[in-house]
């Protein structure tokens, strides 16, 4: 009521790494100023603080924090309940090998997908290659509620941005990945999961990519 937040969070609302750490502070309930902005105007603030001018980009008094999976292992540590990462040694480092997997594989074909520049050619073969590997590990779901855990994690939080992706992505789902579509259907009805999202990842769902 009239005072700053002390936490801010500079974001493109239209990005799946910033939408990951919106992600994180909903189901935290973490409250912080998010600061939209073009990535394609960096904005003088976000330039002096932060030297790639990228985002996401967290602001936390004198702290400055930039790369989404820094920012989220901060906000774990920070802010532990809800807890998104196992307590035990080897589950954690296993979470974040499935992050990085995530990352090697399917970012890399989110990114090439929605890249301007890139090949129409190269764009059908991404598209594929997305759609079959997240078919192929569809039934994992119907063994775990969360991605291999019972419990929503971190891992939940960098997946469940790219399938909200998907009809932007120009990507559907067959029928026999079921699981995974139940799995989507249940994730992005949470209100955690609804505050996440900015105006413009609500219209994301509406979207249809170009064939």
């Amino acid at each position: 009521m009239g005072v700053t937040n002390r936490l801010a969070c500079y974001s493109d609302p239209a990005d799946h790494y910033c939408h990951r750490v919106r992600l994180v502070m909903a189901l935290k309930s973490v409250q912080a100023e998010i600061q939209d902005i073009d990535p394609a105007r960096c904005p003088a603030r976000l330039a002096e603080i932060n030297p790639y001018c990228s985002v996401p980009t967290l602001v936390e008094r004198d702290l400055v924090l930039y790369e989404a999976s820094v920012i989220m292992e901060y906000l774990e540590e920070r802010y532990p309940h809800p807890p998104l990462l196992p307590v035990y040694p080897v589950a954690r480092a296993n979470s974040r090998l499935l992050m990085h997997r995530i990352q090697r594989d399917w970012c890399r074909l989110v990114d090439l997908i929605l890249a301007r520049g890139t090949a129409e050619s190269a764009r059908v073969q991404a598209r594929k290659e997305l759609r079959e590997s997240l078919t192929g590990i569809s039934p994992l779901f119907a063994e775990k509620a969360f991605f291999l855990s019972d419990e929503m994690s971190l891992v939940d939080c960098c997946l469940l941005p790219i399938l909200w992706r998907l009809p932007l992505l120009g990507i559907e789902l067959p029928k026999p990945a079921k699981p995974l579509l139940d799995y989507m259907e249940r994730e992005f009805s949470r209100p955690a999961f609804q505050a996440s999202l900015s105006t413009v990842e609500r219209d994301m769902r509406n979207a249809r990519a170009s064939a």
